[in-house]
C-alpha cells in the first residue's frame, strides 16, 4: 500500500539540476510539512527508524534503531518520541546527538569515538539550543512501507550508559514527511536484540581505515544500507538504498597514500549503482549540492554495523560505466571515517522474500569476471519466461495480452526451495524488459526522454486467475468455467503445467509500445521475474461469517485488480461475497467497460459507472453507453464526488479497495478518513 501526500514543497536547485541532467519531465515535489497523521500511523507501525546527524565537523553520519513496532511514534503535534536502547559508545549518530563536551576543552580527535573531551553523561537531559538538525527514515521490510522524514532533535536523555548500552529517550520536531519508493527492498522479519557493541579490528586507528576483512564481507553480503545527506545547515535526509546481496562494491581498500605529484592513490572507496526509483532525485540533489554522505550497512545475521562517512561523487553515462559496466548511474563514495561495530545494533532480522525489481549485481570494471558482460540482460534472474501468445485490442489505448509461462531452471531451483511462482488472483507480475529495449546508454534521448536510467522492469496487474487445471494441492473449489477463485493455502503448479497469463494495460512508454506493435509472426518471450502485491488487497469470497461490503474504487484500467477476483467474489447463489464497484472511466474507454461485463457475469449489475469527457454529438459512444446499461451497470455522465463514495454500504461495515491514479487517490484518502481503505499505486 502507499500513502499519496499532498504536493507542496518545491525543489531546490540541486535537485533541479539532477533532474535536468537525467531528462525527468517537470513535476511537484510530494513532500509534505508536518507529520501527517497517516504518516505517524505508519511510523508507530514501523519496527525500525533509521536516523542521521550531523558531528561536531558538520560531517553526517547515520544509524538505525529499533527492533519492534512502536518504539517510534507520535507524541504530540508534529513530534515523534523515540525510546529505544542504543549503543552509546561507538554509535556516532547517538555520540553526535547525545555528546557533549567538558568546559574548557580543545577539541582533538582521538581514536576511533571523536574528541575525547565529548562524552554521553548518564540521564543528563540534551536540550540543544536551536534545536539539532536531524532526518530519519521509518521502515517495514516485512510490508515495504517506508516514510521519510526531516527535522529537529528538540530533547533527549540517555540512562544507564555505563556498560556502553544507553535507553534512549528522544523528541523528533518533523517538519517534512514523505512515502518512498520500496522497489528494491527486501522483505525481512525483523526482531529485537539486546546488543554488546564492540570495537572491531581495524577501527581503532584514527579513521577506520583501511576497512578489516570482516567488514568487507559484510558490504559483499549486504543487501540494504541507508544514506544521509544535507542540504546546507537547514535540512538533512535519510534514504535507503537497496538491491541484491553485493550491490554495493568496494572499489579500493588500502592506507591512505600520497604520490608524487600530490594525489592520493589510496582509501576505501565504495561505488553503489542508482536503480530507476521514483525519480524524485532528493539524496542526489543534496549530493549534487554538498557532496558529502553518511552510510551504515546494518548485518542483520550478526547485529554487526559498519558505520562510514565521506565525499561523495555523482557518476553519470560514460563515467559511471567507466567504474561499473552498463550502469547508467551510480554513486562514488571516497570514505573518510570509518567504524565497524559488532553486535552494535538492537535487531537482527531473516529475510523473507527478495524483492523481483532488483536487477542483477552489477561488478565493478576491476573485478575478474567468468559471465560475460554483454549477456546481462535480466534473464539470469528469471523464474518464468513469459511468451506472448495473443494480443487484444479492446479500445485505441488498451489491450488484452495473453503470455505463456515457461519455467527456468532458476524458477525450478526456487520452487525446490519452496518460492513458487503461482499467483493469487489480484496480484502483479513483474516482467524485465531490457533484452529487448535495453541498447545501452544514450545521452539524449528526446523520443523517450524517461528511458534514462530505466531498468526496464516493469509491474503490471494479473487480469486473470489461474485455471484449476494448473495447480494442485489447492485448498478450495473452482467455478463452472474451472476458473480457481478463492483464497487458497497452497499454490502449486503441475510438474507439466505451463499456464497463461494475462494482463490489460494501457499503452504508455517503451514496454507498452513494444508489446502493442509486436509482429505476432515473431515469437517474443519475456523474462518474469516475480509475483507480488499485498495480501490485504485479496477480497473475502463468500458471505458466510462476514458482513462487510466490500466496495472497489477504480480509475481506468484501475479496475485490473478486480477482474481476477470478481467471478469468485460475485460466485454462486450459495456462495456469494458482497461488492459494490465505483468505476470512473472516460468516454473513449467504454468498450473496457462493455468487455468486463461481458466476460465477468454479474459485474454489471453491482457497478456505477462514471463516465468523463462525453460530448452530446458522440453518437457511437452513446450507443456504448446503451450497452453497458443493458448489461445491468448503472451509469453517470460526470466525475465521481464525495457523496457517491461515502454513500455506498454503511460505515463500519464497509472496507474500500482503491485503485487509482494519483490526483484522484489523494481525493478519495481525503473523503474516507476514518474509513477501512487499502489501496495499490499506478506509480509502484
Amino acid at each position: 500500500m502507499t500513502t499519496l501526500t499532498a504536493l507542496h514543497s518545491r525543489w531546490h536547485p540541486g535537485e533541479q539540476a539532477v533532474q535536468r541532467m537525467l531528462g525527468v519531465p517537470g513535476q511537484d515535489n510530494p513532500t509534505v510539512h508536518g507529520l501527517k497523521q497517516a504518516h505517524g500511523y505508519r511510523v508507530n507501525a514501523s519496527p525500525l527508524v533509521a536516523f542521521g546527524a550531523l558531528d561536531e565537523y558538520g560531517r553526517p553520519w547515520a544509524t538505525v534503531l529499533g527492533g519492534e513496532a512502536g518504539f517510534c511514534r507520535p507524541i504530540a503535534e508534529n513530534v515523534l518520541g523515540v525510546n529505544s536502547i542504543a549503543d552509546a559508545r561507538f554509535d556516532p549518530v547517538i555520540q553526535a546527538l547525545f555528546a557533549v563536551r567538558a568546559a574548557g576543552t580543545s577539541d582533538a580527535k582521538d581514536s576511533g569515538m571523536g574528541p575525547p573531551e565529548r562524552r554521553i553523561i548518564d540521564e543528563e537531559v540534551i536540550r540543544p539550543e536551536g534545536r539539532k538538525v536531524m532526518a530519519a527514515l521509518s521502515i517495514d521490510l516485512e510490508t515495504r512501507d517506508r516514510v521519510k522524514l526531516a527535522g529537529r532533535f528538540i530533547a533527549g536523555a540517555a540512562t544507564g550508559t555505563t556498560p556502553g548500552v544507553a535507553n534512549l529517550q528522544m523528541a523528533f520536531a518533523i517538519e517534512e514527511a514523505l512515502g518512498n519508493c520500496p522497489k528494491y527492498l527486501n522483505k525481512k522479519h525483523i526482531v529485537p536484540h539486546v546488543p554488546t557493541p564492540e570495537l572491531g579490528a581495524g577501527s581503532s586507528t584514527d579513521d577506520g581505515l583501511p576497512l578489516s576483512q570482516e567488514a568487507v564481507e559484510l558490504i559483499s553480503k549486504a543487501d540494504l544500507f541507508f544514506i544521509t545527506s544535507k542540504h546546507g545547515d537547514g535540512t538533512m535526509d535519510v534514504n535507503h538504498r537497496g538491491g541484491p546481496p553485493g550491490f554495493l562494491r568496494v572499489f579500493r581498500n588500502r592506507k591512505s597514500n600520497v604520490n608524487n605529484d600530490g594525489a592520493d592513490d589510496g582509501g576505501l572507496v565504495l561505488v553503489y549503482p542508482e536503480y530507476s526509483g521514483n525519480r524524485l532525485y532528493q539524496t542526489l540533489g543534496n549530493l549534487r549540492e554538498d557532496p558529502v554522505a553518511g552510510l551504515v550497512i546494518p548485518d542483520f545475521d550478526t547485529s554487526d554495523a559498519l558505520f562510514l562517512t565521506g565525499r561523495t561523487t555523482i557518476l553519470v553515462a560514460e563515467r559511471a560505466a567507466a567504474y561499473m559496466p552498463r550502469a547508467k548511474l551510480a554513486v562514488r563514495i571516497d570514505v573518510t571515517e570509518a567504524r565497524f561495530v559488532r553486535d552494535g545494533l538492537p535487531f537482527c532480522g531473516r529475510v523473507i522474500d527478495y524483492s523481483p525489481y532488483n536487477p542483477p549485481v552489477r561488478p565493478l570494471a576491476i573485478e575478474k569476471r567468468d559471465d560475460h558482460e554483454d549477456g546481462v540482460d535480466g534473464t539470469a534472474n528469471a523464474i518464468v519466461m513469459a511468451t506472448l501468445l495473443t494480443r487484444q485490442v479492446i479500445t485505441p489505448t488498451i489491450s488484452r495480452y495473453i503470455f505463456r509461462l515457461t519455467p527456468t531452471e532458476n524458477g525450478r531451483e526456487k520452487e525446490k526451495r519452496g518460492g513458487l511462482y503461482a499467483w493469487y488472483p489480484g496480484q502483479h507480475v513483474t516482467f524485465d524488459f531490457s533484452s529487448e529495449l535495453d541498447h545501452g546508454y544514450s545521452h539524449m534521448r528526446d523520443d523517450d526522454p524517461q528511458s534514462l536510467n530505466d531498468d526496464f522492469v516493469r509491474t503490471f496487474t494479473v487480469s486473470a486467475p489461474l485455471r484449476a487445471a494448473e495447480l494442485v494441492e489447492v485448498e478450495t473449489g473452482q467455478d463452472e468455467n474451472g476458473m480457481v477463485s478463492a483464497t487458497p493455502g497452497q499454490r502449486v503448479l503441475r510438474d507439466d503445467a505451463e499456464p497463461e497469463l494475462e494482463i490489460v494495460v494501457r499503452r504508455h512508454g517503451s514496454a507498452t509500445r513494444l508489446l502493442a506493435n509486436w509482429n505476432l509472426r515473431v515469437p517474443l518471450e519475456i523474462a518474469v521475474l516475480g509475483f507480488g502485491g499485498t495480501d490485504d488487497f485479496r477480497m473475502p469470497l463468500s458471505n458466510v461469517g462476514n458482513e462487510t461490503e466490500n466496495v472497489f474504487v477504480a480509475g481506468g484500467v484501475g479496475i485490473t485488480p478486480l477482474l481476477a477476483q470478481a467471478a469468485g467474489v460475485l460466485g454462486t447463489a450459495n456462495k456469494k461475497g458482497k461488492l459494490r464497484v465505483l468505476w470512473s472511466l472516460r468516454a473513449e474507454d467504454l468498450l473496457l467497460a462493455v468487455d468486463a461485463f461481458t466476460r465477468i457475469s454479474g459485474l454489471g449489475p453491482v457497478t456505477k459507472l462514471f463516465v468523463t469527457g462525453m460530448s452530446d454529438d458522440a453518437r457511437d459512444k452513446r450507443d456504448l453507453l446503451t450497452t453497458v446499461k443493458n448489461l445491468g451497470a448503472g451509469v453517470v455522465k460526470r466525475r465521481m464526488v464525495k457523496d457517491d463514495v461515502l454513500e455506498v454500504g454503511e460505515k463500519g461495515m464497509r472496507k474500500f479497495f482503491c485503485c487509482t491514479g494519483p490526483a484522484m487517490m489523494k481525493a478519495l484518502l481525503q473523503w474516507m478518513e476514518g474509513e477501512e481503505v487499502v489501496f495499490e499505486s499506478f506509480e509502484y
